[in-house]
């Protein structure tokens, strides 16, 4: 017989709690957890309040961590950041906090170790072909399109 693992409204709760600290969560990851937990909707909200009342859960400190995180370990640019940040429903005031846990100097300078980085490892010998996958692959990170187009002309002059 298939048995399905039932929780009860404190089981879950410390379920989550432990969820909650061992890494930072936004609020959908948490509704998503509890219902493939086979929660009901009314124990959803009663535990999702109980987190936030707790300090397990808590949004804007989840978009900051996530913006560090992304731009420091996989060198995202803001824009990815943003659009991931939106992807999860947080909102534009905690979007705009966390940007603002990346400084100025850290950003332009993770976004020039690694342009220049993917322009000294490229295997590309067709300088349009190159030129082309090398903003490709800086779009995709999510650095704003002014800044790649500059880099890309100062790497061609030899700067």
């Amino acid at each position: 017989m298939n048995s399905v693992k039932t929780y009860t409204v404190d089981e879950a709760k410390q379920k989550l709690e432990h969820y909650c600290s061992y890494q930072e969560r936004c609020h959908n990851e948490v509704v998503e957890k509890l219902r493939l937990m086979r929660m009901i909707p009314d124990a959803i909200d009663l535990i999702i309040v109980h987190l936030l009342d707790n300090n397990f859960l808590n949004e804007e400190r989840f978009a900051c961590s996530f913006a560090r995180g992304k731009h420091r370990i996989k060198g995202w640019g803001k824009i990815r950041i943003v659009n991931e940040l939106k992807f999860r429903s947080i909102s534009k005031y905690n979007i705009d906090i966390a940007l603002k846990e990346i400084s100025p100097e850290e950003y332009l300078s993770n976004f020039h170790k690694l342009a220049d980085n993917h322009w000294q490892n490229m295997k590309e010998r067709d300088t349009l072909k190159k030129r082309k996958k090398f903003c490709d692959f800086l779009l995709r990170k999510g650095f704003e399109s002014n800044l790649i187009y500059e880099k890309v002309k100062d790497l061609e002059s030899g700067k």
